[in-house]
């Protein structure tokens, strides 16, 4: 009898082993997992703003911008100067 109570305790032993590994795999796995969505919501939240910019036209013309800020070479209101 008491024999069988050792081989029962060892098992219950070995049992809560496995459990505590599987325990520790999961919560890796869950932290690999936490870290994906966060780095998802990041890209996510970014083309939402993107998007919203662009449907409130926000966008820059950047060419149309360095156009107006520089004045090109040898033209003045519309006229060519001459050299």
């Amino acid at each position: 009898m008491s024999e069988d109570k050792i081989i029962r305790l060892g098992e219950l032993i070995e049992h809560r082993l496995r459990k505590e590994k599987e325990i520790e795999y999961y919560k890796q796995q869950l932290l690999e997992l936490q870290d994906k969505i966060f780095n998802l919501q990041k890209d996510v939240d970014l083309t939402k703003l993107i998007i919203d910019i662009i449907q409130s036209e926000k966008v820059i013309d950047i060419q149309q911008k360095v156009e107006e800020a520089i004045p090109v070479i040898g033209v003045d209101n519309g006229t060519r100067r001459s050299k």
